[in-house]
């Protein structure tokens, strides 16, 4: 019997921006069929128009009212805006941000009542967006609310890198008073737990990166390394999480230290999303880990000054799409795992100990 695959909910993001560019061209690739069922929240129209000024002709939209309609191996749409909505590529418009949250409230109903499983975010303009339905930083608190969740983690991810942020949408003014060892332990715990359960890491090792130049070096250029972060790390271990650092951002990535851990937790949002997005600008996801449900989207925005040029790389949206679908197999795993546990041998019990962590790496400095 062919197993069922997963419903995947994209919503369209900014129609004046590259969201349906990228849609369209990640699922005019067949193999995608092969992944998932997708149904695009939007409208047949906007993605015609879009469709036509690409020169994509290849591709037909099946519309559907319900996510229950959709059929395999087809490009569904799920009409939710105005059909008369005006498209003007390359502009923030108060019309295309009440399309974005239109789409984007659907879908994530439809998540939330389980009518798909798994949702897919195109960019949308964070400004344009806002009105008194859409009160948030961005599509991680957005999302946070809608599960009635305390906390989630905006996590970077792609092949090789996984980097995960403290304080996500904060000004830079704010950052340092919002970095408490409480703030740290959840991140820490959220991060563990996803590491395990969403990417079947048997015992995820997680580097700390320190908040001043230097790490404080001794306390000299700050005190949050050994004040707050150190003491937070204490905390973790005593729960068990193979926790390392504080490390030097700098020396960390441009050493190449990274890629000796599982995961990577940053103090705040540059910290960690520059040296991820210049390393795997093209191919990185945003997941919002930490939620009941599963959502992911590409790691750059609406690009209006690229938007209907046909310039704009898929990749991004392509590797979220199909992350999206392991993280969603992967939980069931977990989930029927936990139901009917059985003995089983650790998978990766590297550095089980903190003393055999590689000294170069404790060490790590610029």
């Amino acid at each position: 019997m062919e197993k069922k695959l997963p419903v995947v909910g994209i919503s369209q993001g900014d129609i004046n921006g590259i969201g349906y560019e990228v849609i369209l061209k990640t699922l005019a690739d067949p193999i995608i069929f092969d992944f998932c069922t997708p149904v695009i929240y939007g409208s047949a129209k906007v993605g015609a128009y879009h469709r036509k000024a690409l020169n994509i002709n290849n591709l037909g939209f099946n519309i559907i009212k319900d996510p229950g309609e959709a059929e395999p191996r087809k490009i569904n749409v799920i009409n939710c805006i105005n059909e008369e909505v005006r498209v003007e590529i390359g502009k923030a418009t108060t019309q295309s941000g009440e399309a974005a949250f239109l789409a984007l409230d659907r879908a994530t109903n439809d998540l939330v009542n389980k009518k798909i499983d798994v949702l897919v975010t195109a960019p949308i303009d964070k400004y344009t967006i806002q009105s008194d339905k859409f009160r948030f930083n961005g599509h991680t608190e957005f999302l946070q609310e809608k599960d009635n969740a305390s906390e989630s983690l905006m996590f970077l991810v792609s092949d090789f890198l996984r980097v995960g942020v403290v304080t996500g949408h904060v000004p830079l003014k704010d950052v340092a008073s919002n970095i408490t060892e409480e703030a740290i332990l959840k991140k820490l715990r959220l991060m563990d737990k996803s590491l395990r359960i969403d990417f079947n890491i048997r015992r995820p090792r997680i580097a700390i990166l320190g908040l001043n130049p230097h790490a404080g070096d001794n306390s000299l250029l700050g005190t949050e390394e050994r004040d707050v972060i150190i003491p937070a790390m204490k905390k973790a271990e005593d729960e068990d999480l193979l926790v390392f650092g504080p490390f030097p951002s700098d020396g960390f990535f441009g050493s190449g230290a990274f890629k000796k851990f599982d995961a990577v937790l940053a103090m705040y949002h540059d910290q960690g999303l520059i040296p991820f997005k210049a390393l795997t600008f093209d191919a990185g996801v945003n997941f919002t880990a930490g939620l009941s449900f599963v959502r992911t989207s590409p790691d750059h925005g609406t690009a209006f000054n690229i938007a209907g040029k046909g310039e704009a790389s898929e990749r991004s949206f392509r590797e979220a799409l199909i992350l999206g679908c392991h993280i969603f197999k992967n939980r069931l795993f977990n989930e029927e795992l936990s139901k009917n546990p059985l003995k089983h041998q650790e998978l990766d019990t590297r550095f089980d100990k903190k003393d055999e962590l590689p000294p170069e790496i404790e060490e790590t400095q610029d």
